[in-house]
């Protein structure tokens, strides 16, 4: 049976046994996008059938994670460990065993599923013989052809048993909405195991049943299940059910073009979180990755993602993860904001102790450097750490100025010492001090940049910072003092 005659039902279902994947949030983005763009419906269904692995914190993670990127979904759970929404639950799978049983039971009955009792050993040993052989491994049959004698002696001893799905040799043919028509040949499959011995079902079969089950007509999933598309058809028309749609996004790769992995690379969307990514920015760069609009066109909004995204306009082959690029976008959105928006996106990485008026004067001092929310301790830290905390992050040759040594940054900070301590606090400007440090290093006959150096890494203990006197004028007269004259002992202390 074919979908076309029912209305765009997609899902995502993804498997509480660790915290939200880069691909699995691009995978959950492309069947939004393709649900919210054809006026479709978009489930969310929890795989928690693996109880080893699956838990509730991962869940959280994972819809957690979900929500802050702005993808909602019109069934299933909203948040973790909470009640579905949708006609269609549950919609965590642990909750559906009833369901899987009967479906089985009915295979069973239909001859197109049989008992198992192979060991492991036995099984090993059918596998090495086929490689010796040079053969595929697959299974063997052997429990498909025992006798009922057999059978009955198996099960009267107690022997384990798991279900397998008897293959039909015959290829399997379809139009995927992102790779066009492709075909496989089902023979070399061999019979695969759809419940385990001890009752529990596999993914290859529950996600069959809960499909059909949730009316589900496009199954828009990532490159690396297109191998399990066959296995999926072939239980589909064994149960009678609908056979969706199935669309293959590409695998995203690092720069090597290897796959992106956890071992390789930092795939936890809560990590990026943490550093900084603004929500919107992840989105566009996720969108990205397989996917364009086919126009120069860079920055989209997620309604305007909604309004363009076409499935049909999905690259075939692996997309690259370009942490550049991601970070170029993320200093786009920032750049975006306005101070107040900012001020408040920078809240959860600076202390509370920093008022909001003062982290507002902060924000245009950074603005333009940021390139994630999680660089602003780094930028303007300096300005509620203690004066000792901001020494430690310097030695002493870092006073020096690119031509130059301990003498002209003892001038230098010297010279600065005379102009901070010559003004009061109605003149500690930035503009005022821009003019007479300027003054200061023409006294000295030194290159204004070698001039500032020393009073920059003695002010914010970074050779890189925000504008100088900014800084200053944001630091006050009494602790820009003090700092320029513990940067003068410290150069004291080297020379003794």
């Amino acid at each position: 049976m074919t979908t076309t005659d029912r209305p765009m039902r997609v899902r995502m279902a993804p498997s509480p046994t660790g915290p939200l994947h880069i691909g699995t949030a691009r995978t959950s983005l492309y069947n939004y996008l393709t649900a919210r763009h054809e006026g479709g419906t978009y489930v969310l269904r929890i795989e928690d059938t693996d109880t080893a692995r699956s838990t509730v914190d991962f869940e959280r993670d994972i819809i957690d994670n979900l929500h802050w990127l702005g993808i909602s979904w019109d069934e299933g759970p909203q948040v973790a460990g909470g009640d579905d929404v949708g006609a269609h639950g549950p919609y965590r799978q642990s909750q559906r065993l009833e369901r899987y049983r009967e479906e089985s039971a009915r295979l069973l009955e239909s001859g197109a599923a049989y008992h198992c009792w192979c060991t492991p050993e036995e099984l090993e040993a059918v596998r090495k013989e086929q490689e010796a052989r040079k053969e595929a491994p697959r299974y063997n049959r052997r429990c498909l052809n025992l006798s009922d004698e057999e059978r009955a002696a198996f099960a009267a001893e107690g022997r384990p048993s798991v279900i397998r799905f008897r293959v039909e040799a015959e290829p399997i043919r379809f139009d995927d909405l992102v790779r066009g028509e492709v075909e496989f040949d089902n023979a070399l499959l061999g019979d695969f195991v759809i419940v385990r011995n001890d009752g529990m079902p596999l993914y290859h079969f529950v996600v069959v049943v809960d499909d059909e089950a949730m009316e589900i007509t496009h199954v828009i999933r990532g490159e690396d299940h297109l191998s399990n598309t066959p296995k999926h058809i072939a239980l589909i028309r064994a149960l009678g059910y609908h056979e969706p749609r199935f669309g293959h996004i590409p695998l995203i790769l690092n720069a090597d073009r290897s796959k992106m992995s956890k071992r390789k690379s930092q795939t936890s969307m809560t990590a990026y979180r943490e550093e900084g990514y603004l929500p919107e920015a992840m989105v566009n760069f996720l969108a990205f990755l397989g996917w364009s609009p086919g126009t120069e066109e860079e920055v989209f909004t997620l309604d305007e993602l909604e309004d363009r995204f076409e499935l049909s306009k999905v690259h075939k082959g692996g997309a690259i993860f370009d942490r550049d690029r991601l970070d170029h976008l993320n200093g786009v959105y920032i750049r975006a904001l306005s101070d107040e928006q900012l001020a408040l996106r920078l809240r959860g990485w600076v202390p509370d102790a920093v008022r909001d008026d003062d982290l507002l004067h902060l924000v245009p001092l950074i603005k333009e450097r940021l390139v994630k929310l999680g660089d602003a301790p780094s930028l303007i830290g300096f300005v509620w750490e203690p004066d000792e905390v901001v020494a430690s992050w310097y030695s002493p040759e870092l006073l020096h100025p690119k031509k130059g040594g301990p003498p002209e940054a003892r001038a230098a900070l010297e010279g600065a010492l005379r102009v901070l301590g010559e003004l009061d606090d109605a003149d500690f400007s930035a503009d005022v001090l821009e003019q007479r440090c300027r003054e200061a290093a023409d006294d000295l006959a030194m290159k204004a940049g070698d001039f500032f150096t020393p009073i920059r890494v003695a002010i914010t203990g970074r050779t890189v910072s925000p504008p100088l006197f900014a800084s200053l004028e944001m630091l006050g007269r009494d602790r820009s003092l003090a700092r320029v004259a513990d940067a003068i002992e410290k150069l004291a202390e080297v020379a003794a």
